[in-house]
């Protein structure tokens, strides 16, 4: 077949992998957790992560031995996981077209989890309005902070901070990079956002000190999300009809370089206050979070979905049609 025509092909068959995946991914959820790449990446991270710690000095120390050695376990499970991904879809080359759509919409789908956001979003919710106590025991599910002493309306912040967030992580980085470097570009993603979750605490998290350990995933984290999270804040900005100046100036109040963006477009567009008691709040003139707030996050986050995709497929095409990325 003529290139000309090959490259769009290609595109297509990636564009309707992508469609397939999340088509699956609302109507099949997620895949047992034997067969989970990133319950697979959880597990070499623990593994590494146990090594490193070994040798981690107190807090207080500068540690370069236990940064360089994390690097150094990061780097061979990028490597891993990366590489395992490349020769699966390789194999998928000169495969029927059917065939190779659907089964590189199964390899896609276990690295991105928007139905698994939406569902679990809703349950503290519906777990709020059965006690307090239930509700911050659902949030514990989705956040690793102190959930113990939150009011119902800092839980309710929470788990619109948890969505915003996580529909970047979870959704829109994994199908950039799946857009510019196909399935060895998401696994890469998903092992870093991973990392960064498990290993990427600054000082001492239940009692082992991540201070230097952790800095390597939390940087890589940071690089391979610094587009992704602009993206989202963006588009959930042109979505919801945000200003993009006070947009931009409310995402500079978190400490993190990027989870500001996604989290400060859903607070203006509901108007209402997040934030992190003694850390940062996004939209401090804005309302207490209440039940409705949390519907109309949800409702504006799927819109933002429906949005994003036909972008991903226009994408795809221009992104193989210039020979970029594995697509």
């Amino acid at each position: 077949m003529p290139e000309l025509l090959t490259l769009p092909l290609q595109a297509f068959t990636t564009g309707c992998a992508l469609c397939l995946a999340l088509l699956i991914d609302r109507y099949c959820g997620e895949p047992p957790v034997r067969l989970h790449p990133v319950v697979w990446m959880g597990y070499w991270l623990h593994w590494a992560g146990q090594r490193v710690l070994r040798i981690t000095l107190p807090a207080g120390h500068t540690d370069f031995k236990s940064f360089w050695l994390a690097a150094l376990y990061w780097c061979a499970g990028a490597a891993l996981f990366s590489g395992a991904a490349w020769v699966l879809q390789a194999a998928l080359t000169g495969l029927w077209f059917g065939l190779s759509v659907l089964l590189m919409a199964l390899l896609l789908k276990p690295l991105l989890a928007w139905a698994m956001l939406h569902n679990e979003v809703q349950a503290v919710e519906a777990a709020l309005a059965q006690s307090l106590d239930a509700g911050r025991e659902r949030l514990s599910w989705l956040v690793s902070r102190d959930v113990s002493a939150l009011s119902q309306a800092q839980v309710r912040e929470s788990a619109i901070e948890s969505l915003a967030e996580n529909l970047n992580d979870s959704v829109v980085a994994p199908i950039f990079w799946f857009v510019l470097w196909g399935l060895p570009g998401v696994a890469l993603y998903r092992f870093a956002n991973t990392a960064d979750a498990m290993w990427g605490y600054r000082g001492v998290y239940k009692g082992q000190n991540w201070e230097w350990a952790g800095k390597w995933a939390a940087r890589a984290d940071d690089v391979l999300n610094w587009l992704p999270a602009r993206l989202t804040g963006w588009l959930l900005a042109l979505c919801l009809g945000v200003p993009l100046h006070p947009l931009r100036l409310q995402a500079q109040r978190t400490p993190s370089p990027n989870s500001g963006w996604p989290m400060a477009a859903m607070a203006l567009a509901l108007n209402v206050r997040l934030g992190k008691p003694g850390v940062y709040t996004l939209n401090a003139e804005g309302h207490e979070p209440q039940a409705e707030h949390v519907a109309r996050a949800l409702v504006y986050a799927s819109k933002m979905l429906l949005v994003l995709i036909p972008i991903a497929l226009i994408a795809l095409y221009f992104v193989a049609s210039m020979g970029l990325g594995n697509t």
